[in-house]
């Protein structure tokens, strides 16, 4: 089959999920069900960082802490290809109500758990489902809705972002003083409970069964792949040293991994991953950008609140809260562009835009330092959210344009994988980064032998730790966290200016449902191994 040019969109090639029209009212009961689950999986790490503490103190482990959230992580991330070729093979449908009784089933165990060892596993469970959540969603969402009429419906996911961030830690504070730790898990299950009836009742979409061989070798491969190249971003420079033996180690091994998946990719009949889909100029540009938008946004929110909290001197009580102004401005551009795209069809200035104002406003938040005022720090922070929230969205509507419509779970997959690596190298190269120049930046105002009183990763010291500190340790401490940040933000924008050039390179691609049918729209094409069956 050959493959389509960077110049002309993807055939329209409609399977049997996407035969039939629907009607708008049949599309807005649908992204009812949809907005819920992807509230669902943005809600839960975000509450449960909030009763962490609490969690440890009843079960005990605390040495295991860690991987309460790798387990879940590393889960998510690997699990998510395989759900979005699962998703394309059998029907979406039936995968994404699987995905989300998995989550369910691992939120409720991990509520039971009696040890730490339990909730590591359970949450490891809980990862599997997440994994098929946002992929469900976005591939559905792909499948009903045209490429040029989906700004319509965009704005609803960025509304469920900033909800999320802002309101995540909040709950799970609220459970933790009000209840107890266990209902920050059992808070997935009414959730999760009206997001499967919804999607059941309102979705119709056929059966689909494929006769095709799944590859379980190259989903090995690419499980293995991804699992170490997490394992090297939660683990360097935390549990071990970069250059350790274990590092290096996880690094040949993810190496040899994807090295071998791609050969292995390239042989197989229906592959996980078909490497064909990166011989599209747009597509790969934009798993590009999504890796970066990854990379300064997960980087972002870990470490302004800390430089809010321990320089500006704000309140810890919702962290989520630090971040509106960051969350407005991805809110109000990402609705603006979401509207601009299906009255127009134009999108390629968006990711032009879009990267630049992103690597503007990492330079602006490099500026930060101990006199820096909080509503100056607010208005950087609109400017690098603005910048995402021309990115946010078109990345995963390109992505899905670039593509035949049978391979919309791929395509979906792909994107939301890149989009979270990168977020994890981001969180691992600038904790890096800030904990190398807070620890230089302390040697060099307290002498080269003097800890000042701080004990352990200085990155990382509380406020209410800092404030038991003399005020010359306090002083050289806020210098330090304010230094810190302007080498992240510095290696944010740097990282930043390859997202604009491959914004710069990107095609504008007609979209589908922009125009008139082509002629590829005109007749149903065929899939090979895969029949649909009338429901």
């Amino acid at each position: 089959m050959s493959q389509p040019q960077a110049d002309a969109p993807a055939p329209e090639q409609k399977t049997a999920e996407e035969e039939a029209p629907r009607s708008p009212r049949e599309i807005r009961l649908v992204m009812t069900g949809l907005v819920v689950t992807m509230l669902l999986a943005m809600l839960d790490n975000l509450i449960i960082g909030t009763a962490m503490p609490t969690i440890v103190g009843d079960l005990g482990g605390a040495e295991h802490l860690s991987w309460v959230v790798t387990a879940y992580t590393l889960a998510t991330a690997a699990s998510t290809p395989i759900w979005g070729k699962l998703g394309d093979l059998y029907g979406r449908k039936g995968t994404f109500l699987t995905a989300i009784v998995i989550f369910l089933a691992g939120s409720a165990l991990s509520g039971l758990s009696q040890n730490m060892n339990e909730l590591i596993g359970f949450r490891a469970l809980q990862g599997l489902g997440a994994g098929g959540l946002m992929v469900g969603v976005m591939s559905i969402m792909g499948a009903l809705i045209p490429p040029r009429d989906r700004g319509k419906y965009q704005g609803m996911f960025a509304a469920v972002m900033a909800l999320a961030t802002i309101g995540g830690p909040l709950i799970g504070g609220f459970i933790t003083d009000h209840l107890n730790w266990h209902w920050t898990f059992y808070i997935n299950l009414p959730l999760g409970v009206v997001a499967l009836a919804v999607v059941m009742v309102t979705l119709k979409l056929p059966k689909v069964r494929s006769t095709a061989r799944i590859d379980y070798l190259g989903a090995l491969l690419l499980t293995t792949g991804i699992t170490a190249l997490t394992l090297i971003t939660t683990w360097g420079g935390q549990e071990y040293a970069w250059g350790s033996k274990q590092i290096l180690g996880l690094a040949a091994l993810a190496a040899a991994s994807l090295i071998a998946f791609c050969y292995v990719e390239q042989r197989v009949e229906e592959p996980m991953l078909p490497l064909d889909l990166f011989k599209n100029l747009n597509f790969t540009l934009v798993s590009v950008i999504g890796f970066v938008v990854g990379f300064v946004m997960f980087g972002s929110t870990v470490f302004l609140p800390l430089y809010q909290q321990t320089v500006q001197g704000a309140s810890a009580t919702n962290s989520g809260l630090l971040l509106m102004p960051m969350m407005f401005g991805m809110l109000v551009v990402s609705l603006a562009v979401g509207q601009a795209v299906t009255k127009t069809g134009k999108y390629r200035i968006f990711p032009i835009i879009g990267t630049a104002v992103m690597a503007g406003g990492s330079l602006l938040l490099s500026t930060l330092s101990t006199d820096t005022s909080t509503f100056t720090s607010a208005c950087f922070m609109v400017v690098l959210g603005a910048g995402m929230g021309f990115l946010m969205q078109i990345t995963m509507l390109v992505a899905q344009n670039s593509v035949e419509l049978k391979d919309m779970g791929v395509a979906s997959s792909t994107a939301t994988l890149f989009r979270t690596i990168g977020g994890s190298f981001g969180v691992a190269l600038f904790g890096a980064l800030f904990n190398s120049r807070v620890t230089e930046t302390m040697k060099d105002r307290l002498g080269e032998a003097a800890t000042g009183g701080v004990q352990g990763d200085p990155g990382q010291m509380s406020p209410a730790a800092l404030k038991a500190l003399p005020a010359p340790v306090q002083d050289a401490y806020h210098h330090a966290v304010a230094n810190g940040m302007h080498t992240v933000f510095l290696w944010g924008a740097a990282v930043a200016v390859i997202a604009i050039a491959a914004a710069v390179f990107m095609r504008e691609v007609p979209l589908r449902g922009s125009g008139a049918p082509t002629a590829d729209d005109k007749g149903k094409a065929t899939e090979p191994n895969v029949e649909a069956v009338a429901i």
